[in-house]
């Protein structure tokens, strides 16, 4: 009796005395007339290139990797966990399997019928047999009822029809499907489906791209002239405004001036007139009290001489009298004449100054103004036809590039035409290399390589009997005298050819004679090679 204790990804099968049929647990005492077996829960990965055909008689090979080991959660009625009322569904569903040889325990089943001990793995390659089996079965059954479109459509689809219908061979085993990973499906050998599909989507990609990128330029290139021509318009407007600022305000500064100027003649003639009224003020004040004194003087002088001469005196004074009023009008007279000129020499400084003024602002406005206009329309004109000339530009580039696609296409076209036509790719081949002239050219370079080449040629004449023809007249042993004869030359010739002496123990020193046929030989080799 031993007390057994199974490893985090072990179970103990124990069978035996007192047991059923298997108790499956972790731990546990064995007692006699128990065995206990040891197998692993450890989930295998299983890898298979699977060569199906579909429903239109397609064949390809589909990459399948299936992580496949024991439920350890399916336990029917062995599951440890309450056990529902009698009345209820949960409880039908459970006692279904009380009367099952494996009680509804998938890991029952594993060890009743896969399981293995861990000292003996003889039934690991009988294992993957039966689930590669079960997994190559249930795929070509699932694909043989589908089309090559709906394979690549439903994919997701696909993945769980092959995980279900597995899944319910593998529960007889009680083994479970951890994970199912379904690769990129490839081409049977002789088969280009997925080649030309390939091949087909990457030439689309490639066209539409380069479209794509010819209108991305055009765009580009329309959207940078217009705001080129959006920001000489604006800078053309912003000039444009700072100019009519610019003369406005020239125009204000100007008609400040003229009104400053008016307000100087107009106080500097006050000024003056002031003056002038001052000084007549003056002058009629001193006349005034002149005329007084010369009155009082007078009318003492006349009452003086009143007694002396009345008639005289009042002669002389209604004389002095006639003279002073002469000379007060006099003077009256000559002040309004200064003060009426220089009114008017006032005015029209100040008219003329004011005329002047509004007369160069109108000008310089006006000729702002056209010159500004100007130069707006020329640099609209300007950014409308460099606009146009860039769209057609672009317009033309797209052509040219569509022109090229095209002439591309159909000389691939012609290319397969004649490909067909000629049995294939290499009938293709060796028809444009005649048509191109390789062949002709690669006979010129094979002339060249070995035109000028010296090759240096060694004839030997073993006797007088060498060279001849007739079958007569020769004994049995001029073969191996002809041999030995032609030893001697042999090594003087790889001597001479490669520099490589034989030793002397192999096949003797060469005689003097020898030597000397040597400088004969290199002799007549010179005239044979025309040196």
């Amino acid at each position: 009796m031993s007390y057994k204790v199974a490893a985090p990804d072990e179970y103990l099968a124990i069978t035996g005395m007192n047991i059923k049929n298997v108790h499956i647990t972790k731990s546990a005492w064995v007692l006699p007339f128990q065995r206990c077996t040891r197998f692993s829960v450890q989930p295998h990965d299983y890898a298979m290139n699977l060569q199906a055909m579909t429903k239109e008689k397609l064949q390809f090979l589909l990459p399948v990797v299936f992580t496949i080991g024991p439920d350890v959660n399916q336990r029917g009625a062995n599951s440890k966990a309450p056990r529902p009322l009698p009345g209820s569904d949960a409880g039908h569903s459970t006692n279904n399997h009380t009367h099952d040889e494996d009680r509804g325990d998938a890991l029952m089943k594993y060890a009743m019928l896969l399981a293995e001990s861990t000292a003996q793995k003889k039934g690991s390659q009988y294992l993957e047999n039966i689930v590669k089996g079960i997994i190559e079965g249930e795929t070509r059954v699932l694909v043989s009822s589908m089309t090559m479109e709906e394979i690549f459509t439903e994919r997701e689809e696909f993945k769980r029809r092959i995980f279900r219908n597995i899944h319910g061979e593998l529960d007889q085993f009680g083994l479970k499907i951890y994970n199912a990973n379904v690769k990129e499906l490839k081409d049977a050998a002789g088969s280009t489906y997925f080649q030309s599909l390939s091949q087909k989507a990457h030439e689309g990609a490639t066209n539409q791209a380069r479209i794509d990128v010819a209108e991305a330029q055009l765009r580009g290139n329309v959207g940078e002239a217009e705001r080129h021509g959006q920001q000489e318009r604006s800078i053309a407007k912003i000039n444009a405004e700072t100019a009519v600022q610019k003369t406005d305000r020239d125009v204000e500064r100007a008609a400040a001036e003229a009104n400053l100027a008016t307000q100087k003649t107009v106080l500097s003639r006050d000024v003056d007139i002031a003056r002038i009224q001052a000084t007549r003020a003056t002058e009629a004040r001193d006349e005034d009290l002149k005329k007084e004194v010369q009155v009082k003087r007078a009318a003492a002088e006349l009452e003086r001489l009143r007694a002396i001469d009345v008639v005289k005196a009042a002669i002389a004074r209604e004389s002095k009298q006639q003279a002073a009023d002469a000379k007060a009008y006099e003077v009256g007279a000559e002040a309004r004449a200064n003060f009426e000129k220089s009114t008017k020499a006032t005015d029209a400084t100040a008219y003329k100054t004011k005329v002047d003024a509004e007369t160069q602002a109108t000008a310089d406005f006006n000729r702002i103004t056209k010159n500004t206009d100007a130069a707006a329309y020329k640099t609209k004109m300007d950014a409308e036809a460099w606009s146009h000339a860039a769209i057609k530009n672009a317009e033309a580039n797209l052509q040219k590039k569509l022109k090229e696609a095209e002439g591309m296409s159909a000389m691939a076209d012609a290319y397969a035409k004649m490909s067909h036509a000629f049995g294939g790719p290499t009938g293709l081949l060796q028809y444009m290399m005649i048509e191109k002239g390789t062949y002709v050219e690669l006979a010129k370079a094979n002339a060249t390589a070995v035109n000028g080449m010296q090759p240096k040629i060694s004839v030997w004449n073993t006797g007088s009997e060498a060279g001849s023809t007739a079958g007569g007249g020769q004994d049995s042993a001029a073969t191996m005298r002809n041999v030995y004869q032609l030893l001697p030359p042999l090594m003087s010739t790889i001597h001479d050819q490669t520099g490589i002496t034989l030793p002397e123990w192999q096949f003797g020193k060469l005689p003097n004679n020898e030597v000397a046929r040597q400088d004969q030989f290199k002799g007549s080799e010179k005239r044979v090679n025309g040196k």
